[in-house]
């Protein structure tokens, strides 16, 4: 198998006005891989923008299990075109049915008042710390063979998780998780890709971080996680093929859901972009 690039996920096929068509990746999980679903989304909204137009937030709603053996269709609803700001609504379709929906908005860039209140955390350098797909590489045969032929598809963002030892143990310990991320190979392409890139990895490990009061690991049989929602504010350029800060703190957990958020700073420690997500965390007994 080829080695698969992160661009390419974002080169959609149009079907007609406002109809476009992506494959997807199989990255070995229960579902479709979220952040698929959310990267194609915003590719497929800039299709029908103005090219002076930027998106600078995205909300959405995660309905229904996607198949990653298929390709998704993508609806694309002009919900108004204004002087500074156009406003879109995405569905995702799969088997007729909606599997997730995006409302997001573009802005033409203009200058403002501006202002950072958030400091960028200290951590090794992304050169001191593993790459997180080491782990499965270094334990390849005991991997299952869905697994092994995903792997190639996990290699196009090089993940490193800053403490990693800890972030997969049972032990109980503060909501919090810095992780290191870029694609692996240069991507000379406009900044739609670059944020669609960032929206398709920011849905990794995200989760998982309000799992780390509880003393419990990502793999334990006996959880049940699952998005609900989430949502991106993209605050200044950056290039995804270079390394960006994740910064994740889970404030709360409860009633069978917990909510992240997030921050990614870029290595000069300017905050790029905003996430949330809420979703659903049931430990079945």
């Amino acid at each position: 198998m080829s080695e698969a690039r992160l661009e390419h996920l974002f080169d959609l096929e149009k079907i007609e006005d406002g109809l476009f068509r992506g494959q997807s990746w199989d990255l070995g999980f229960r579902a479709l891989f979220g952040g698929q679903v959310l990267g194609q989304s915003i590719a497929a909204a800039y299709h029908t923008v103005d090219p002076d137009h930027v998106i600078h937030s995205l909300h959405s709603y995660f309905l229904l299990p996607g198949d990653a053996q298929k390709p998704v269709l993508y609806d694309i609803e002009n919900v108004r075109d204004g002087r500074s700001f156009s406003s879109r609504r995405v569905k995702a379709i799969q088997n007729g049915r909606t599997i997730f929906d995006m409302t997001c908005s573009f802005q033409r860039p203009e200058e403002g008042l501006s202002h950072q209140f958030a400091n960028m955390p200290q951590v090794p350098e992304p050169d001191d710390v593993a790459q997180d797909i080491k782990f499965y590489e270094d334990n390849y045969e005991r991997l299952s063979e869905r697994m092994k032929e995903s792997l190639s598809y996990h290699r196009p963002v090089d993940i490193r998780t800053v403490d990693s030892a800890n972030s997969y143990t049972a032990e109980k310990r503060d909501p919090k998780r810095c992780i290191w991320l870029k694609g692996r190979d240069k991507m000379d392409c406009p900044l739609s890709v670059h944020q669609a890139s960032l929206a398709y990895a920011s849905d990794y490990h995200f989760l998982s971080t309000s799992l780390q009061p509880h003393g419990l690991a990502v793999h334990d049989k006996s959880l049940r996680l699952a998005t609900i929602d989430h949502a991106v504010w993209f605050h200044k350029p950056f290039s995804f093929d270079d390394w960006l800060l994740y910064e994740m703190e889970s404030p709360f957990s409860g009633t069978g859901r917990g909510i992240v958020q997030g921050k990614v700073f870029d290595k000069s420690g300017v905050l790029v972009a905003t996430t949330m997500q809420e979703g659903l965390m049931r430990q079945i007994k």
